[in-house]
């Protein structure tokens, strides 16, 4: 938990200040869009090596030579910013690296937790894994936008790398069994595939966060702050809305505290509508206070999804296959971002910023709907008991309910 706190702080501040790095170097939403693309292409490419290692190594190992890659990757970044020396390439190179480093850490996290915690009471380990990072995003944005708006970007990066190297060192002191393998990588791999493509409700839920994931980066981190740059007062009134959604997230984390849900995935789901609002506001050219409560709202409704993803996720897949199973997911969910911001980028050269808000709004809003369609969604419920087995865990074992 102190290894996330820490690098929450810098995580904060850092989408704001890669997005002005672009922007100080004469970019717009174009050079953006390819730099956010560089930083997800190696996610998408190593996720699901990431995902086959997390089942077969030691997953707090995984996360501390992330988190150090990270750190390494950042402190480039911040290095050429601070001396003149950036450019889209560079810049998207750096990111190219902290890409390649989300891919090892996503699976392994999503399997530390559940080796840790008993199944029942995972929703508040994730929900209390949440809360300090949430708490420090809630001034961290708002911090960011006045650091990058007096003395530039290169100070927010440098101490972004800094609490990726904290947490690292921290992470040493996690000691994970690494799991015992016989098979071969590839045929890990390859059963993987075979249980993700077996689980409707998970192969449904990638697919819809594909389109809704896609939608949502490319209208808040590609176009926002370009209309914020545009319409509102730049960097400042961005970091303003950064720090609404920040308290959103926060609220959601206390709701998931307080709020046990049974339909786990069905509130998963609809959950996510909501961040269609920010969207809507920017899109109809509202005025700041309309977009600080969409990003609240929008905030809100993504923690609550998140934490009740994840506990579903966590209790309905057996151990030995959360790296693999989360690594499916987050590739399914990431593939479509590259693209979607490159033809973000060209669409709003054509229609305008507007329209293309407008456009992934509307994506967010049919995605959550189309998938709340889908009868396994309301299958993945809520395990309440130490010794209940989730439907997946009974087929492993060979007990499965007859349907």
């Amino acid at each position: 938990m102190a290894a996330s706190l820490i690098s929450a702080t810098g995580s904060a501040m850092a989408t704001l200040a890669l997005a002005y790095s672009v922007i100080e170097e004469g970019g717009g939403a174009g050079d953006l869009g390819v730099v956010l693309a560089m930083n997800t292409v190696p996610t998408v490419v190593f996720l699901l090596v990431g995902g086959v290692l997390a089942d077969r190594v030691s997953r707090s190992r995984l996360l501390f030579l992330g988190n150090l890659l990270a750190a390494v990757a950042q402190g480039a970044l911040a290095a050429l910013v601070a001396t003149g020396h950036a450019t889209t390439a560079s810049i998207a190179a750096c990111g190219f690296v902290s890409g390649t480093a989300v891919a090892f850490t996503v699976p392994a996290t999503q399997g530390a937790v559940a080796q840790i915690v008993p199944a029942e009471q995972l929703q508040r380990a994730n929900a209390l894994l949440r809360l300090p990072t949430n708490a420090v995003k809630v001034l961290g944005p708002a911090v960011g936008g006045v650091v990058v708006a007096v003395s530039g970007p290169a100070w927010a990066l440098a101490w972004d790398a800094l609490t990726f190297a904290v947490a690292a060192f921290l992470l040493l002191g996690l000691r994970l069994d690494a799991p015992v393998t016989a098979t071969s990588a590839l045929s890990d791999l390859r059963a993987g595939w075979a249980g993700f493509w077996a689980r409707t409700w998970l192969w449904t839920y990638t697919v819809a966060g594909t389109v809704l994931v896609a939608a949502w980066l490319a209208g808040f981190q590609l176009l926002g702050p370009v209309v914020a740059a545009e319409r509102y007062a730049g960097a400042r009134d961005w970091g303003l809305a950064q720090g609404a959604f920040a308290a959103g997230l926060l609220a959601g984390t206390v709701v998931c505290l307080r709020w046990r849900p049974y339909r786990l995935l069905v509130v998963a789901v609809a959950a996510g509508a909501p961040l269609a609002a920010p969207l809507l506001v920017m899109g109809w050219g509202l005025s700041l206070p309309w977009l600080l409560l969409a990003m609240l709202l929008a905030g809100i409704g993504l923690d609550v999804a998140i934490v009740a993803w994840t506990t579903a996720f966590q209790q309905h897949v057996p151990q030995g296959e959360l790296g693999r199973m989360s690594a499916f997911n987050s590739v399914g969910e990431r593939l479509a971002i590259p693209l979607g911001y490159l033809l973000t980028a060209l669409a709003a050269g054509t229609w305008g910023n507007r329209t293309v808000l407008m456009a992934c709004a509307g994506l967010v809003v049919a995605s959550a709907v189309l998938n709340l369609c889908v009868r396994d969604v309301y299958r993945i419920n809520a395990v309440k008991r130490v010794d209940a087995v989730a439907p997946d865990q009974a087929v492993e074992r060979g007990n499965a309910p007859r349907r």
